[in-house]
């Protein structure tokens, strides 16, 4: 297994679970929030919320660095 592989790997995973997380931190938000609607309250992130969140920039961090990395590997 050689390091382009290893790159194109972490890339598919990471993407994969930057979608998965994304859609896991969905927050009741109706089609109307969507488009715009009104009634927006910020609240501070707690426990899995949390969690969810740093992981999602985490993996995005781990998607970038591997797009860039596969970049840099002479071909």
């Amino acid at each position: 297994m050689n390091l382009v592989s290893i790159f194109q790997i972490s890339i598919i995973v990471s993407a994969v679970l930057v979608v998965l997380l994304i859609l896991l931190q969905q927050r009741g938000a109706s089609l109307g929030a969507g488009l715009g609607g009104t009634g927006e309250l910020y609240t501070t992130r707690r426990g899995i919320d949390k969690s969810l969140f740093n992981a999602t920039i985490i993996f995005a961090v781990i998607f970038v660095m591997s797009i860039m990395g596969l970049l840099l590997i002479p071909a």
